[in-house]
């Protein structure tokens, strides 16, 4: 999770993009606990992707999305998650969930109560995964339902529930449940997009609150 809150005088304003809030968050992994430590001091950590492009969950991932613009990676294995974190804004008067993620909105609220939910804003985000287009393959991705596919085309169609209407595409069995789904998402859109088909096809998961977070990738990653 990561809580957005009114930042102090000493945090500058080039790692907030400006804004009068900061987005804080420690990190579960013993390396990223290790290298905070040996730093001493809070770390500024931008996603390791390029802006609106797919979010890397292994090393490699990072290896070629960045090269050589980074000197050093830190592989502390797969992302156990998957999906980037929930985003809470704590800057109001009540909580706002500013980006769905690995913490269901059902599970926040069942601690602190009703949670507010914010629009898409111009300008600077006052959260991260907040830009209309994010989390997105090179490779058009479409999401359809009942198998329906382009009729047109090289493509690969990720699987839930519905056959495809052509026979003559590659076909990835995507899991059923949601947990399941964004630890596997990222890195079979990474393979997928690498294929070099005309697009990525996918079934959509169903529309209720434990897919929210899905959705919200899903939605990004085919915007034009």
């Amino acid at each position: 999770m990561t809580l957005v809150l009114e930042k102090q005088p000493a945090i500058p304003s080039i790692v907030t993009a400006g804004l009068s809030t900061v987005g804080l968050r420690v990190p579960a992994h013993p390396i990223a606990l290790a290298l905070i430590h040996a730093a001493g001091v809070p770390l500024a950590a931008p996603s390791a992707n390029r802006f609106t492009q797919l979010s890397p969950t292994t090393a490699d991932h990072v290896r070629r999305g960045l090269g050589s613009d980074v000197d050093l990676i830190l592989d502390g294995g797969p992302c156990q998650v998957g999906i980037e974190s929930t985003v809470i804004s704590l800057a109001g008067p009540q909580p706002v969930l500013l980006r769905p993620g690995g913490i269901a909105r059902a599970d926040i609220e069942a601690i602190v109560g009703p949670i507010g939910v914010t629009s898409e804003v111009a300008g600077s985000h006052p959260a991260p995964g907040m830009h209309p287009r994010h989390y997105s393959p090179r490779t058009q991705l479409l999401l359809v339902q009942n198998g329906e596919l382009p009729n047109h085309g090289v493509g690969i169609y990720l699987q839930r529930n519905h056959l495809p209407v052509r026979s003559d595409v590659a076909i990835v069995h995507m899991p059923s449940t949601p947990a399941e789904y964004a630890v596997a998402l990222y890195g079979i859109l990474h393979q997928a997009d690498a294929d070099g088909g005309d697009w990525i096809a996918v079934d959509l998961p169903p529309k209720t609150p434990e897919w929210e977070a899905i959705h919200d990738r899903l939605r990004r990653a085919s915007s034009s």
